[in-house]
């Protein structure tokens, strides 16, 4: 027996932030989701698979585009038509009665566990294989019970079970994605479990198998690494199941760390640049870029490699169209003081720069706008203002710093 297991395709997510880029490369954004599951599906054709499983967020939303629910139920009757079983369920995403799914009434397509009621399949493989599969999905988009009590005992049957979930964690305020905990799921003895909602690929358990695909395509800049589904193959006389990672996604995002050693002039900065994201750059790439040590930086270079036409520009020098999506400063210039003012200058560089003083500093502009409003209560762009703040900082410190030895 062959099996497919994805989650998380997050059909019409949106990617903000990136509408500097060209309209073609943006296009290609938008689309590279609805890419990488077409690809899944032609995985599942070409293998001969005899089970897709669809762990959950296959929208983004309980309310998705026409153009992502069309595309969706033609891909599905690719599979349906080959006759491949289609078992799906919905996470806290796409929370949907069944009626809602636009998709072509099959016998080998199954929504497991309408209206959130834990619900056990049972299907036979073309060779007589049997197996069985076990669910639920949302009915809403919170779930704070944890719904491993209700899975059914495992029988000699091969047992897969589904669930769209997290680990239970101290934090209260997270448990609300039918938390679980991980002896729980060990204790039901499943052969596979196929789980969505963590967008880190991850394997928490080899025996039994309990896996988290990740999401099938990077949105941004903190999803990084290869992206798609795992094929598992089971080896029906043993009932034990090997998995392999089939990567899908069309566009990766990576992180590039870089470091100065000294004061470069702008043309030498750009060609650097250029030759460290050429070597790292082997397929379609939007980079993350960060500089360490930017207290080398001018403050006209600091100006330049921070506005997004420079960045564009260095996107030019680069193959398989790939693209600076981001580049970050960061400092760490080591100012020569007595103990005391080290402390107090620690002190004060760390309340200036703390989460609720960042509010407080931005009460200005909050109250004229509320785009900035929103904006400030971002973690990522609080914490992004706050380094190019150190990198500024930095700059003016290392003129008090030469200042200090010379004397």
């Amino acid at each position: 027996m062959k099996f497919i297991h994805l989650a998380d395709a997050h059909l019409d997510s949106p990617f903000r932030g990136l509408s500097f880029l060209p309209y073609k490369t943006y296009e290609e954004i938008k689309n590279a989701a609805e890419k990488s599951f077409q690809r899944i599906c032609d995985i599942a054709l070409k293998q001969e698979v005899d089970l897709v499983l669809i762990a959950g967020d296959t929208f983004d939303s309980n309310k998705p585009s026409p153009k992502s629910q069309l595309f969706f139920a033609n891909q599905i009757k690719r599979l349906t038509d080959a006759k491949i079983e289609v078992v799906m369920i919905f996470g806290n995403h796409d929370y949907m009665d069944l009626n809602s799914l636009f998709v072509n009434s099959s016998p080998y397509f199954h929504l497991l566990g309408n209206e959130q009621k834990i619900e056990k399949l049972s299907l036979k493989t073309k060779q007589g294989f049997e197996y069985n599969v076990v669910g639920f999905s949302y009915k809403n988009n919170h779930i704070t019970e944890n719904m491993v009590n209700n899975f059914p005992t495992k029988d000699s049957t091969y047992t897969i079970g589904m669930m769209h979930a997290g680990i239970k964690t101290t934090e209260q305020s997270q448990n609300i994605y039918a938390p679980f905990e991980m002896a729980e799921l060990r204790n039901l003895n499943y052969d596979y479990f196929a789980l969505g909602h963590i967008h880190v690929r991850e394997i928490l358990s080899q025996k039994p198998l309990i896996v988290y695909p990740g999401n099938i395509q990077g949105r941004h800049i903190n999803e990084l690494v290869a992206k798609g589904c795992y094929l598992g193959v089971v080896d029906e006389e043993r009932k034990e199941t090997k998995i392999s990672f089939e990567k899908t996604a069309p566009i990766l995002w990576q992180k590039l760390d870089l470091t100065l050693s000294k004061q470069v002039s702008k043309t030498e900065l750009q060609n650097w640049l250029i030759s460290e994201l050429n070597k790292a750059n082997t397929e379609l790439t939007f980079f993350y870029v960060v500089i360490n040590e930017a207290q080398y930086l001018s403050e006209a270079e600091v100006e330049l490699i921070t506005d997004s036409d420079f960045w564009n520009n260095l996107s030019q020098n680069l193959a398989y169209s790939s693209q600076v999506v981001d580049l970050r400063l960061k400092s760490n210039l080591q100012i020569k003081l007595g103990a005391k003012e080290q402390k107090a200058f620690s002190e004060a560089k760390l309340e200036s720069t703390s989460k609720s003083n960042f509010v407080k500093l931005a009460q200005e502009l909050i109250k004229k706008d509320q785009y900035l409003a929103d904006l400030c209560q971002n973690d990522d762009f609080q914490q992004e203002t706050v380094e190019r703040a150190l990198v500024i900082l930095a700059q003016s410190m290392k003129g008090i710093d030469d200042e200090t030895n010379e004397n």
